[in-house]
């Protein structure tokens, strides 16, 4: 089968763009876009751009949530960007717990180093709940765009990394996209049939008005 000419020209000119450069380091003087950043200018890039050492010293877990996401995107780790790939370290102190959210841009796959994590995710379309009990050295993976959750099951601090298949995966956390905002408290009491005095004591501990 022949591939008509003008499907051929397009291909043509992407391929000859993307081979144009090797990489594009973050310029993170400039604001961040759609698209990601824009590219340094390859006589500013230097082996630094390509290495990053935050994800060796633990967050601090002494939170509501009793966890950390240390991030290594785009905005920490210049040299991912436009890659598709970044990484995040997670710590959860004994009781800890991610709440539920989502990362509208980008699956992840979660990798246990320490301890027990308890973890799942939910289905968009019939709602079929996918849990696991994780070990170390376990991996669970998270589809693009579905509500998550990670939580320590154990009674030492766990500490996972998760891989994204972007260089910025996006993230919305789902308490706090309903109570740490100014969203009126009616609206939330009829969208999401909880009590009205329930919604204003959960906007008081995250910080929400209205």
């Amino acid at each position: 089968m022949h591939l008509p000419l003008l499907f051929i020209l397009p291909l043509l000119f992407i391929s000859s763009q993307a081979a144009v450069l090797d990489f594009c380091v973050a310029d993170l003087s400039l604001p961040n876009g759609p698209a990601g950043y824009s590219c340094k200018k390859p006589a500013k890039v230097t082996e630094n751009d390509f290495v990053y050492h935050g994800l060796a010293t633990a967050g601090n877990t002494t939170n509501i949530i009793k966890a950390a996401v240390t991030p290594a995107l785009d905005a920490q780790f210049p040299g991912v960007n436009g890659l598709g790939i970044s990484l995040a370290r997670i710590d959860l102190a004994a009781g800890g717990v991610i709440p539920f959210h989502t990362h509208p841009g980008a699956s992840e796959i979660l990798v246990v180093i320490q301890g027990t994590i308890y973890a799942g995710f939910i289905s968009s379309f019939d709602n079929v709940v996918y849990l696991k009990t994780l070990q170390k050295g376990d991996i669970m993976v998270f589809p693009q765009g579905l509500l998550h959750f990670q939580l320590n099951a154990g009674k030492i601090p766990a500490i996972a990394f998760a891989s994204f298949g972007s260089s910025n995966p996006g993230l919305q956390i789902t308490d706090f996209a309903f109570f740490k905002n100014d969203l009126p408290t009616e609206v939330l009491a009829l969208t999401t049939f909880l009590d009205i005095e329930q919604i204003k004591k959960l906007k008081g501990v995250l910080g929400g008005t209205n």
